[in-house]
């Protein structure tokens, strides 16, 4: 695959991409990002976007991020042509201050239907490591990913001590055990799309918690789910636990994501 299948613009610091702008990003990776979907020029849920770099850039670097700043760099990449696309912030510090990287990529659209869009995961013996935060060098998880889908499944679902499951490869999960959503309390990075239906989820009549989560406990769940950037998706399976597809929660809990707005960015 060519690069230019991958990415369609990138910039630093809003000034194009040069090969030698690029050593830095090509061989440290010490920085983190955030993902997000851009349609007709908007973003759901940018404050949580650019306060997820600004907490981040404040551990890593000691510095603080100008929202607006970065909310310039992704208008000044998306242009007046581009309004449909993955966008990713990064953040490296070359020189001990913060520079942002940003890339556009083609837009990512889940399959029409529940049964289209369900994943089938894989216990892995992985945690990430300060995974509070969407840093770089993910070899661990993107390996295990790796080695998951060549096994027939979709994703990896990263566990710890005592088969405490924390989150998946690229992707928060939730549980519904007939009454309430739970998110396991293990350490995972909070993602947006799970922050968003986290907090939409008691205005839908979904009571919503965190707790220890482990796979011994899977059999007593009636159904599961991932979120990430792209979206909310059913869980069909995870390692020999099935489950069946709940049209009905899943409808419930797609919806309080659509519900969200779109923010001008």
């Amino acid at each position: 695959m060519t690069i230019t299948a991958l990415v369609e613009r990138i910039e630093i610091d809003g000034q194009p991409a040069t090969a030698e702008a690029l050593l830095w990003p090509a061989l440290v990776q010490t920085g983190h990002f955030t993902a997000m979907q851009v349609r007709g020029g908007k973003v759901r849920g940018i404050d949580r976007h650019l306060a997820r770099l600004d907490a981040a850039t404040r551990e890593l670097f000691g510095h603080a991020v100008d929202g607006e700043r970065v909310r310039g760099l992704i208008r000044h990449i998306l242009r007046d042509d581009i309004t449909e696309a993955t966008v990713r912030v990064h953040v490296h510090a070359p020189d001990g201050e913060p520079s942002f990287m940003v890339t556009v990529r083609p837009p990512t659209e889940l399959a029409v239907t529940w049964e289209e869009r369900a994943q089938s995961l894989r216990s892995v013996p992985y945690q990430r490591p300060f995974a509070h935060i969407k840093h770089l060098g993910g070899f661990g998880q993107a390996r295990h990913a790796e080695l998951v889908r060549r096994a027939g499944f979709d994703e990896a679902l990263l566990t710890g001590a005592d088969g405490a499951i924390s989150e998946g490869a690229v992707t928060n999960v939730a549980f519904f055990d007939g009454d309430a959503v739970v998110w396991p309390s293990a350490p995972h990075l909070s993602g947006i799309t799970m922050q968003l239906v986290e907090a939409g989820l008691p205005a839908a009549g979904l009571p919503t918690r965190h707790a220890p989560v482990t796979l011994a406990d899977l059999p007593s769940y009636a159904a599961a789910f991932v979120t990430n950037a792209w979206g909310v998706r059913p869980v069909r399976r995870i390692d020999d636990v099935t489950y069946g597809i709940d049209e009905e929660l899943m409808g419930r809990v797609a919806g309080v994501y659509e519900a969200v707005p779109w923010d001008a960015i």
